[in-house]
């Protein structure tokens, strides 16, 4: 089993976790880069979101 197939089964027991922990670590990254990639930080948390909507995980949490 590769990283991203433990990656996935950890996102997939743990939605909710992985939703904060991408959202804190893309508020940090935003941060750190002053603003100038937040378009792109943002995509990438987003694109969790989508993953966890298509497995039936959920909406995204507040």
């Amino acid at each position: 089993m590769g990283i991203m197939d433990k990656l996935k089964d950890a996102i997939g027991k743990n939605p909710n976790k992985s939703r904060q922990a991408a959202r804190k670590g893309a508020d940090t990254a935003d941060k750190r880069t002053g603003g100038k990639h937040s378009e792109p930080i943002q995509h990438g948390s987003d694109k969790l979101d989508d993953e966890l909507r298509r497995r039936g995980e959920g909406p995204r949490g507040g």
